[in-house]
């Protein structure tokens, strides 16, 4: 059975697949795209704004007894797997933005939303991801980038959907060890080790990234207070 659904314009990917699996009862996995989200969601009730016919609004439904990760390993392990699929492909250097954002050359082209839900008697998580592909202008935007715009490739939509599909089907119910998931998400952690500047209640200090834990904190070595550890949104890197 095919487990991927195109559906031409919706507000939201993560929502409308909640709809699809109520009438999949109990399935493994499913997949739900389109190149035109309206009202697309980030993370802790951030807005993604995509450009139509130029981005993919991909959301996947795994069934949550098959997958052998905890809620935050799993939130790693996914990232690890886009930023796999994303290197493959463009063949660049490719980072991980604590928690879950793609970074290409300082410019984030993805952001992953993870939820949580209850279809059924099932409990699924939906993995949602906006990417920019093909989008050349981020108006206000200065940190957003795309594929097009950092490695200067251009990729066909449906055929660059189809591949990373069938890429996280082939990894992602893997039982990996969180030893090995965390080791590879710290490979990758952009500007890991490096000098930055960070913003905590409004005021900026020098620090420097050293790791994330199991339980999903970022640990900063800081100017002015020694290694501290945060959870997302209590600290903002500034780059």
């Amino acid at each position: 059975m095919d487990t991927l659904f195109y559906i031409q314009q919706c507000l939201s990917t993560n929502d409308e697949i909640v709809n699809l699996l109520k009438s999949h009862d109990g399935i493994r996995e499913l997949t739900l795209y389109t190149f035109d989200q309206t009202k697309g969601r980030g993370q802790y009730g951030n807005t993604w704004d995509t450009a139509p016919n130029q981005n993919l609004a991909f959301s996947m439904a795994l069934l949550q007894k098959e997958v052998s990760q905890s809620d935050i390993l799993f939130n790693f392990h996914t990232a690890n797997i886009l930023r796999d699929f994303i290197a493959k492909k463009t063949e660049t250097k490719v980072e991980v933005k604590w928690p879950n954002d793609i970074i290409i050359h300082h410019k984030k082209v993805s952001g992953m939303l993870i939820e949580k839900k209850k279809i059924g008697n099932n409990v699924y998580f939906i993995v949602g991801i906006g990417l920019n592909l093909l989008q050349r202008n981020f108006q206000n935007l200065p940190k957003a980038g795309s594929i097009l715009t950092q490695t200067k490739k251009e990729f066909d939509l449906e055929n660059w959907t189809k591949e990373m599909h069938a890429f996280f089907l082939e990894k992602v119910f893997e039982p990996v060890s969180s030893e090995k998931i965390l080791d590879q998400y710290h490979h990758f952690l952009f500007k890991k080790d490096e000098v930055s500047v960070f913003e905590i209640d409004k005021i900026r200090q020098n620090g420097i990234i050293k790791k994330v834990d199991e339980q999903g904190y970022l640990w900063i070595d800081l100017e002015n207070e020694g290694l501290k550890r945060f959870y997302h949104k209590e600290i903002k890197l500034l780059y």
